[in-house]
């Protein structure tokens, strides 16, 4: 029996539970358990637990029925094995914000500057004519000069303090706002499981240890389980182990479902097992943020301790070896040269050098374009300015020189020395007076508040921008895509024209209009060929709009099956989940989804349901008014998709083929891995046409917008 397997029935019922008891389960018994993969964690349930089972009843739940909802259990079972949420990585200060704003290059240079600027400006130079001295070249300042000298290196600090001050303010200011919206989306994630024996919708962050999770198609497991049930189901691992290849799980090989993980095909239910920081994606995020906030350190020691520990028990083992190869004088230096062999091996893993290199070479923030360019600018014209600050302050000590030594002809006094040097500090006052000048003080400033007003222009139009710089990167978009489901559609499908039993209604039509046999087949195909986790739920308020929970194109088609008033969960209570045979779930590449029934006679029966012009092509015979399932020839297939298909998809709708097939006794046990062979020879029951309403605001903000247009020219 292929991929549809169903832990027994031994623990199906709930067994009388003493909640008061404690859990037979440790913590750490669970994490050590969900480090293991495939048959090694199969071999280790089987003899710890028995089965699944076994180890539902150790957690107090029940595969079927799941937990029964207790507050007092519930509250017992975070308390023992944690509650499912993460921790967020603790915020930056205001001050850490402000100190990274001050690493920008030009700010840097800007605040030397300014510093040298701003200490130099209190500096006294000395009068230009002393005796025996000569009379310096260069000019002198003004007295009123040289006493207002501070305001440049002050402006500049000034300049500095606004450019960091807005950037740090609107870094933290934003990523308040990031996190209030973060939470805000964590708190209306929800999860399907089993409580009480129904299906309930719960928040991801309230999924405990013991609860009975049900998976689909699309979803990440937000905690770490083991499979109990499972139709070809297919996991995505690739955030864990960089594998691309989708993982294969069963009851019978691989159980283990991981956090953080994708469900790329099938459908299931697991036993959830460890959840928040003690399950997969919770361990390494947390090794994560101790390995960025340097909280790791007790973790590293430990690490290091154990790795020791090993060391010295290889050294033992090889020295109990080396003791045991000298008792054999034949073997002797064979057996040394494959010892040392084996040391070297087995000292090789772990370079203790390693991790020091890699804490040096950790990757730098990556810089938006702007900021590379404006670094690049910032770099040339300091480059450029303490070229002509050093040109300068050469040309004016030259010509010290020269004037004072040649053309005036002073000889050299070591008296005079004091005055010289005087004179040289005044020479670098002025290359310094350059350098500040040539830098643009005013660039990182401006660009600063024009980015700052962006962000708020940006809240205006709800654009949330976490930081200054991708204002850039936003302002550089030409076209913004967005998907019309949800958006500007209501994300409710509903059924409105159909092609059943040879006639093409426009509406759905009448029960009456059907065939009997062709209505009680179409109501059980959509019944089990649909997954038991899509389901019509009564309306929140009264008046309102019945919930759609699952995927919307099955509540469409279980929409159908309720104007047609036929119930198909009458149809799911008589077929549990556990009962269906097989089932091929829904991929890109199959394009269509089928399950398999099991009669009594031991004969079979398959639905399937996927996209028009694939299934048709698959199909041999189709259901008539009469009730009897005529030969679908080519031309009739022809006719099908140019008087039918077409015009559905001329009108936007999305056009969905429902088929089936019987497989009697007398031609023996299909194989079932043979897809190809089983998807063909199709009996075609009807093909629908699925439509999602438009928003009813949405028609009147074209016209709203051509108007506004209109009146502005």
């Amino acid at each position: 029996m292929a991929n549809n397997s169903f832990r027994g029935s031994k623990h199906g019922r709930r067994d009388d539970v003493n909640h008061e008891a404690e859990f037979s389960c440790s913590l750490q018994e669970l994490r050590s358990l969900m480090e293991l993969r495939g048959p090694e964690a199969l071999t280790r349930i089987q003899k710890s637990y028995g089965d699944v089972n076994g180890l539902c009843s150790r957690l107090k739940t029940s595969p079927v029925q799941g937990l029964d909802g207790n507050s007092d259990d519930i509250n017992r079972r975070i308390k023992e094995f944690g509650q499912n949420v993460i921790p967020p990585k603790k915020p930056k200060t205001f001050l850490q914000l402000v100190w990274e704003a001050l690493q920008d290059v030009t700010l840097i240079i800007l605040e030397v500057a300014a510093i040298i600027s701003l200490g130099l400006s209190f500096y006294k130079p000395p009068d230009a004519e002393r005796q025996n001295c000569g009379s310096a070249a260069g000019g002198m300042e003004d007295e009123d000069d040289s006493e207002a000298g501070w305001i440049e290196g002050a402006a500049i600090l000034l300049s500095v303090v606004c450019v960091v001050l807005v950037t740090a303010f609107n870094d933290w200011s934003k990523e308040k706002q990031f996190r209030g919206l973060q939470n805000r989306i964590e708190q209306e994630q929800k999860f399907t499981v089993v409580r009480g024996g129904q299906m309930i919708q719960i928040n991801v962050s309230e999924i405990v240890v013991g609860d009975i999770a049900q998976i689909k198609y699309g979803d990440l497991l937000p905690s770490d389980g083991i499979l109990i049930q499972g139709n070809d189901l297919k996991i995505d691992e690739s955030s864990l182990t960089g594998e691309s290849d989708h993982v294969k799980k069963s009851v019978s090989e691989d159980l283990m479902m991981l956090s953080g993980t994708h469900v790329m095909e099938g459908s299931g239910k697991m036993l959830v097992t460890a959840v928040g920081v003690n399950s997969q994606t919770g361990i390494i995020f947390t090794l994560l943020g101790a390995g960025e906030d340097g909280e790791g350190e007790g973790e590293e020691k430990a690490e290091k301790e154990k790795k020791k520990k090993e060391k010295e028990k290889r050294k033992e083992e090889r020295k109990k070896k080396d003791k045991r190869d000298k008792k054999s004088k034949k073997d002797d230096k064979g057996k040394k040269g494959k010892n040392k062999d084996g040391a070297n091996v087995e000292m090789q893993p772990l370079n203790e050098n390693e991790e020091p290199d890699k804490k040096k070479n950790l990757p730098k923030k990556e810089k938006s374009v702007l900021q590379g360019k404006l670094t690049k600018l910032a770099m040339q014209i300091g480059k450029a300015g303490l070229i002509m600050s050093s040109l300068t302050v050469l040309i004016l000590i030259t010509r010290f020189v020269i004037d004072t030594f040649w053309i005036q002809g002073v000889p050299w006094a070591n008296e005079c020395m004091p005055i010289y040097v005087q004179f040289l500090v005044k020479f670098f006052i002025i290359g310094v007076t350059v350098l500040v000048v040539a830098v643009p003080e005013g660039l990182p400033l401006a660009v600063t508040i024009s980015l700052a007003y962006s962000v708020k222009k940006m809240m205006k139009d709800n654009n949330l921008v976490r930081h200054l710089d991708a204002c850039e990167t936003m302002g550089n978009a030409t076209a913004i895509c967005s998907d019309k489901t949800g958006t500007l559609t209501m994300n409710r499908m509903r059924v409105v024209q159909a092609y059943i039993a040879g006639s093409y209604y426009k509406e759905v039509p009448e029960p009456s209009k059907i065939p009997a046999k062709i209505l009680d087949l179409l109501i059980l195909g959509i019944g089990v060929n649909c997954a038991y986790t899509t389901k019509i739920m009564p309306p929140e308020k009264e008046g309102g709009l019945p919930r759609q929970v699952g995927n919307k194109t099955e509540c469409a088609l279980l929409g159908l099956s309720l104007d047609l008033h036929r119930d198909y969960q009458t149809i799911r209570n008589e077929i549990p989940e556990e009962r269906l045979f097989k089932v091929y779930t829904f991929n890109s590449t199959r394009k269509s989804m089928s399950t398999v029934l099991k009669n009594h006679d031991g004969s079979y029966r398959m639905f399937s349901k996927g996209a028009s012009e694939i299934l048709l092509r698959k199909c041999c015979k189709i259901l008539m008014g009469s009730g009897e399932a005529n030969d679908l020839k080519s031309r009739d297939r022809d006719h099908l998709i140019k008087n039918v298909i077409e015009p559905m998809a001329s009108e936007g709708l999305r056009t969905i083929c429902l088929a089936y097939r019987d497989f009697p006794t007398a031609d023996g046990e299909p194989d079932w891995d043979n897809e190809v062979q089983i998807l063909t020879g199709l009996t075609c029951i009807a093909v629908v046409g699925i439509e999602d309403p438009v928003r009813p605001e949405v028609p009147e903000a074209p016209k709203q917008e051509v108007a506004k247009r209109t009146d502005s020219l």
